[in-house]
């Protein structure tokens, strides 16, 4: 296990019951630090909650909607009653939808926004004055490769990612003179219980072939390098977005292994192979 001297530090997990949240928490709890979870469903919460407290962690958990700034103000002060101080936020709470922008539905694009754009600034304005007043702190909020290049008929979802950075970009420039940072992991395609429900198998086996490490990420790869950004590993980086995606935004043109199979002349040369 890597050490990011994390220990007795106090850090909250939006989204922090699955997926990329929940393998932040864990990460986290390895690492000795106390986690408290912020996500929607109680009963998935409490279940987390168990589960960390049974194999000896420092957790907790609250239902909240990070759209809902009342709803984080309180739980932001139930956290630093229980926990405090408030040093680190990983933001993941997050949602999509998918439709050719002809057919997207103000509905829809509202939903989005609102959860991936302005919950992500909620959550980051409520937290990010705790760690203001104390003088130290690190946020993580988690973008997406969608937020570098869109993928078509997430209109909604991708202008959400490209606002996440901007978000990431402007606390960082005003909170940097009191020693909070802000940073941004842009994962790929993560291989999670959601994903697999909502995408098909031929996508995901795409977004494998074109990985120059040819495989799906999973939460552990996003978690380690989150943790590395709260860390005093990460203390004079602020304001960056970083793809974590097994080297799929280095190249459009690629398939299998980086392969550049826009070349016919390597090809017949075997440098490649279909």
């Amino acid at each position: 296990m890597l050490n990011f001297g994390l220990k007795g530090k106090t850090v909250v997990v939006t989204g922090g019951a699955s997926g990329i949240g929940r393998a932040t928490v864990d990460a986290l709890v390895g690492d000795g630090a106390k986690v408290a979870i912020v996500d929607l469903e109680q009963e998935s919460i409490d279940a987390c909650v168990k589960e960390l407290k049974d194999g000896g962690a420092d957790a907790i958990g609250f239902a909240a909607d990070v759209r809902d700034e009342d709803a984080v103000v309180r739980v932001a002060g139930e956290i630093d009653s229980a926990f405090g101080p408030i040093y680190g936020l990983v933001a993941c709470a997050g949602t999509s939808a998918a439709a050719p922008a002809e057919n997207h539905s103000a509905e829809d694009w509202s939903r989005v926004l609102d959860v991936n754009a302005l919950g992500m600034f909620l959550t980051c304005k409520v937290f990010g004055k705790y760690m203001l007043e104390a003088g130290e702190g690190a946020v993580v909020c988690i973008g997406s490769t969608d937020g570098l290049g869109a993928q078509p008929a997430r209109i909604a979802y991708n202008a959400s990612k490209f606002a996440v950075n901007g978000i990431v970009k402007t606390l960082a420039l005003e909170w940097g003179r009191h020693n909070v940072r802000v940073n941004c992991i842009a994962p790929t395609v993560i291989d999670t219980p959601l994903v697999r429900r909502g995408l098909p198998q031929n996508f995901l086996d795409l977004v494998s072939d074109r990985t120059p490490m040819v495989r799906m990420g999973q939460g552990s790869d996003i978690a380690k390098p989150v943790l590395m950004l709260l860390s005093d590993a990460a203390s004079f980086i602020t304001g960056i977005v970083m793809p974590v995606d097994g080297g799929l935004t280095t190249g459009w043109f690629t398939r299998k292994h980086g392969a550049d199979l826009c070349s016919k002349r390597l090809l017949e040369a075997g440098v490649y192979e279909e």
